[in-house]
């Protein structure tokens, strides 16, 4: 957006963020969600040809680092890497790249649909997390709904049955890293600009993931460089889909149709992996995505902040900004979409 085109702050009407548009984010964030899903389905694809998901996860960021690039320089002009919390941003960065990486290892085994059901535990990760880092109260209902999602959990794992393989407890882990991210989000929330926290979360994650990446190193082939290609487009498309979508309508509002995930991962496992989810992981999965709907259901009463699962940057992107801010973000709002997932 040229400068002599954009409206100044002194001499014409303010800024005016759209209106809400509820009908037309749900169907954007229903969009993102299926784009990160097929992100997920590629991702396993590449490490089912025995790739190494950390060289897929450094390979992604440098991708998305090439896409991200050209939109720091325009607005270089903003000091978009400029903060004053640099240590919550590194420590941002790393868990997003242990999550996305742990969560490509756990695919190697086990089913996509899988996989990303156990993923649902993040949002009641958040719940008690946030009593210790937010100082946020929680009640005995959401306590009782967290309690009914790691029941859910369990359901789907089986320990102690044939059913059960240690790789299942991967998703857990990369769920509790995402879960940590989040909440460092939510302690930049209004202090830091979205473009800043994803400019140093990929840099972050290049740095940390790059030595584990090239150790041992093969030069991909042309399919696989096609297939990283794809997981770097459904990154940019994908976050700009749900940035676009929490610019048109709530989080309040949106946070239910996040779980529509578990429905694109179930498709694409039938259809390009020939995997059908057995009778208790569908039982684990329901248990597991109405307790997260509920806490979402008494965040909104109580807090008026529900958590969305993946949506730590947009519900960034969404928050009300000053208003030497407000025409950076407009501008922003439009193009944005371009760091790692928030898993």
């Amino acid at each position: 957006m040229n400068d002599k085109n954009t409206p100044s702050m002194a001499g014409s009407p303010a800024f005016e963020p759209p209106a809400d548009r509820p009908a037309l984010g749900i169907a954007l964030l229903l969009l993102g969600m299926f784009v990160f899903t097929a992100m997920d389905g590629v991702a396993k694809g590449l490490a089912s040809q025995g790739m190494p998901p950390e060289r897929i996860a450094m390979l992604r960021y440098l991708l998305v680092t090439a896409i991200l690039a050209p939109v720091v320089v325009a607005r270089w002009k903003h000091r978009p890497i400029h903060t004053s919390r640099p240590v919550l941003h590194i420590l941002r960065g790393v868990l997003l790249i242990a999550s996305a990486t742990l969560f490509v290892y756990a695919m190697r085994t086990l089913p996509l649909e899988t996989a990303t059901a156990i993923g649902f535990v993040s949002p009641l990760y958040v719940t008690a997390l946030s009593i210790p880092f937010l100082g946020e109260k929680v009640g005995a209902r959401r306590w009782a709904a967290v309690g009914v999602g790691f029941l859910g959990v369990m359901v789907i794992l089986r320990p102690g049955t044939v059913a059960f393989v240690p790789e299942m407890l991967i998703p857990l882990v990369s769920s509790f890293c995402w879960a940590c991210g989040l909440i460092i989000t939510r302690a930049m929330r209004g202090r830091e600009g979205a473009l800043t926290i994803l400019i140093w979360s990929t840099i972050s994650g290049m740095v940390v993931i790059a030595p584990l990446g090239i150790s041992s190193w093969e030069m991909p082939t042309a399919t696989q460089w096609a297939m990283l290609v794809v997981i770097a487009f459904c990154h940019a498309a994908g976050q700009y889909l749900t940035i676009r979508a929490f610019s048109l309508a709530s989080a309040s509002v949106l946070a239910p149709f996040s779980y529509s995930t578990i429905i694109w991962a179930t498709l694409i496992g039938i259809f390009a992996f020939d995997s059908y989810p057995d009778f208790w992981t569908i039982a684990g999965t329901c248990l597991l995505a109405g307790a997260g709907l509920y806490v979402w259901h008494r965040e909104r009463k109580v807090t008026g902040q529900p958590t969305v699962p993946g949506g730590s940057i947009s519900e960034v992107a969404q928050e009300p900004l000053e208003s030497d801010e407000i025409e950076q973000e407009a501008e922003q709002t439009s193009s944005e979409g371009l760091g790692p997932r928030d898993r």
